[in-house]
């Protein structure tokens, strides 16, 4: 029968219409919230953050990360600096300072490593920090104008990491108690993985000549890995300070390994290797490469977390002391 009127399908099709338009109106809505829920849980710095979590700030890249295996989801962590950067002298800008307005907590290193971080803090007075090195005796800079100061770089030790992690739960806890047990799982499991490549590093150090087991570099960063994996280290300057070598430090370093016959020389990512390439010609070493010590990879790159950082190093030591 209502096949046949006409009007009666008009009038049907008339108040659909509305419908359908709502519930498409509705769909996008939908669509919308879901693609909104899935940005990531640690944005950058040019993404706001959620308000309903709290936003720590660390000095740089490596502790950033660190920090990140402890926090989960439950808090923002971001680091002041950016993959590639140099911290001893970073230099901090309108838009660290603006961040550092919104923080609740920033995780520095100490040990004299963040030279401008004073400065910082004095104008932020309200946010506190956290010093992640505290808890073990540092080992000392035993020439140079640093001569008697605590090397900074203790964080390249995964003994020392271990402190971190435990400096960094503690931090996150107090900060944020609903999660405490949260942070303490995360600790742990975290905790575990530098416990296994610790293992792993020393026993591939150990598989190299102990007349053999030398670390050359630009920067002194590499005291806490010598003293805990029995290596001699050796450097052109103690501290990335200048970045730039004096004619007295090359000569000392290429005297060094010529007459210990050392096969490899090597630099830090983010100084310039100039010196240590005449090292190598002059001495007749090669220049095996780069080592990532103040600064992660890009995610793209070979060392984009603290665990890749350690494992890529003493794998381009080995390499390059192995295959002359």
């Amino acid at each position: 029968m209502f096949k046949s009127n006409r009007a009666w399908v008009l009038l049907k099709y008339a108040r659909a219409v509305p419908i359908a338009l709502l519930l498409g109106v509705s769909l996008c809505g939908c669509v919308q919230t879901t693609q909104q829920s899935q940005l990531p849980s640690n944005p950058t710095a040019t993404t706001p953050a959620r308000t309903d979590k709290k936003v720590v700030l660390a000095t740089f890249t490596v502790l950033a990360d660190m920090a990140r295996n402890v926090a989960g989801d439950k808090v923002i962590v971001e680091s002041i600096t950016k993959p590639g950067a140099e911290i001893h002298g970073y230099q901090v800008t309108p838009s660290d300072l603006a961040r550092g307005q919104k923080a609740s907590l920033i995780l520095e290193n100490g040990l004299n490593l963040e030279r401008w971080a004073d400065r910082f803090y004095n104008s932020l007075p309200k946010v506190p920090h956290i010093t992640l090195s505290d808890g073990f005796t540092p080992v000392s800079i035993s020439e140079d104008s640093y001569k008697g100061k605590p090397n900074p770089h203790a964080w390249m030790s995964p003994q020392n990491a271990l402190i971190y992690v435990e400096n960094i739960r503690k931090a996150l806890s107090k900060l944020d108690p609903p999660n405490a047990a949260t942070y303490d799982t995360n600790a742990k499991a975290y905790s575990e993985q530098i416990r296994s490549i610790d293992l792993k590093l020393k026993t591939a150090i150990a598989a190299v000549p102990p007349d053999k087991r030398y670390i050359v570099s630009c920067e002194g960063a590499f005291s806490y890995i010598a003293r805990d994996y029995g290596l001699k280290e050796v450097y052109l300057w103690a501290v990335n300070a200048e970045q730039q070598a004096t004619p007295k430090q090359v000569e000392k370093v290429i005297n060094i390994v010529k007459e210990n016959k050392v096969p490899a020389v090597f630099c830090e990512s983010t100084v310039n290797n100039k010196a240590q390439l005449q090292v190598a010609k002059e001495s007749g070493a090669k220049f095996a490469g780069v080592f990532y010590v103040d600064s992660l990879s890009p995610a793209d790159g070979p060392a984009s977390t603290y665990l890749k950082l350690l494992e890529y190093n003493v794998n381009t030591l080995i390499e390059g002391l192995q295959n002359k």
